[in-house]
């Protein structure tokens, strides 16, 4: 799995700086640390006799390495497991300038017991799913149906993979981590989280569907969002002329893990697909902002009449419109409803045209991207 695809993630010298390299399960961070960084001393958490033995002793670390010479990164693969250990760690980047690579899937429970987050000391980092630039011969369709974890999106049975994968979330971090005293109710709201991906949030309607409180539905989607499975768009809030929802939206992580959790395969030209498509569009823009604009930002406009433009990155620099067919001047009223509110620096529509085209109005450019094209000059850094 390791050859098939390029990585673009950077980190800093791990050799000079700490780091924390979060990512949800199975999103390929151990395969990249094993394919790309050399020199260093592996611990691997999940292998219970190393858990067991860290969990009871937490100080076995720096006995083991405070002298070492010459002097290795260690990476702590799924540090999530042994919150104590962070205390030992920041004792030793303090203390003997060591340097460390913390891998995790999960921050609930090192915030739960208010763990040592090393207060500055190890940079954040984050890896997202496979993105069109780790991809050669990237395929669209497969990408929506199978997902964008690596070895879901080369499977040949992509369902058992994505079936396998829940089974494991549910028993590993859920059950295990002892997060919900539901499992059964949480599975349901794992569906019914997956159906309303991509809309305005209501903790009432998702409490109905599932059959338990509005306040045990929004801890179960934190518990989402601290396990990296799930995650919020905010609405954008500065117009001066309209009144906007300020309702947040929240997605799943993958557009499969989405599609197979309602069983759907969205074929080109139904309604499901062109939700499907704006989702893997905006995971596209979540991997730039991790790999390139850690500081960008992703916003949504939406007025309570229901006008709405898919994404504003960076407060107007960029508005963008996704559309699953051929653009039709009918399709960008919602564009220039937004530009009613103040200039855009850059107004794209990517969309399923075959040739990049400009379609003008009173405030000046739209640019139509066919999809291929557009994330290919997003990479490229010709976009924002």
């Amino acid at each position: 799995m390791g050859n098939n695809f390029k990585r673009i993630i950077q980190l800093p010298d791990i050799s000079k700086k700490s780091v924390f390299l979060w990512g949800p399960r199975k999103v390929g961070k151990s395969t990249w640390i094993r394919d790309s960084l050399t020199n260093f001393i592996y611990i691997d958490l999940l292998l219970s006799d190393v858990f067991s033995e860290y969990a009871t002793n937490p100080a076995l670390l720096r006995e083991r390495y405070k002298d070492i010479t010459p002097k290795k990164a260690i990476i702590i693969d799924e540090i999530q497991k042994c919150p104590a250990l962070l205390d030992e760690i920041h004792w030793l980047i303090e203390n003997t300038g060591q340097t460390f690579l913390l891998t995790g899937s999960s921050a609930r429970k090192l915030r739960k017991q208010h763990a040592n987050l090393l207060g500055g000391r190890a940079w954040r980092r984050e890896m997202r799913p496979l993105c069109f630039a780790e991809i050669e011969n990237f395929d669209l369709q497969k990408a929506i149906h199978h997902g964008l974890l690596p070895s879901h999106y080369l499977s040949e049975t992509p369902e058992e993979e994505l079936r396998a994968y829940v089974a494991d979330y549910l028993k590993e971090e859920i059950a295990q981590e002892a997060l919900v005293r539901n499992l059964p109710a949480f599975s349901e709201f794992m569906r019914v989280a997956a159906i309303t991906s991509g809309e305005l949030l209501n903790y009432t309607n998702v409490s109905r569907e599932v059959g338990v409180s509005a306040k045990v539905v929004r801890g179960y989607f934190e518990i989402l969002e601290d396990t990296l499975i799930g995650f919020r768009i905010q609405p954008w809030s500065k117009s001066q002329k309209r009144r906007l929802v300020e309702t947040e939206k929240f997605y799943l992580f993958d557009v499969g893990l989405s599609n197979f959790l309602v069983k759907r395969k969205p074929f080109p030209g139904s309604p499901e697909f062109g939700k499907s498509f704006e989702h893997y569009i905006l995971m596209e823009l979540l991997a730039y902002k991790a790999y390139r604009q850690p500081e960008m930002d992703i916003c949504f406009w939406r007025t309570l009449q229901k006008q709405e433009v898919d994404f504003i990155l960076n407060d107007k620099e960029l508005a963008l419109e996704i559309k699953s067919n051929k653009v039709h001047l009918t399709d960008l009223k919602h564009m220039a409803t937004l530009s009613e509110d103040g200039p855009i620096k850059n107004r794209i529509v990517v969309s399923f045209d075959k040739e990049k085209r400009i379609i003008k109005d009173r405030y000046g450019n739209i640019l139509i991207f066919p999809w291929r094209d557009f994330l290919t000059e997003l990479w490229g850094g010709n976009i924002i």
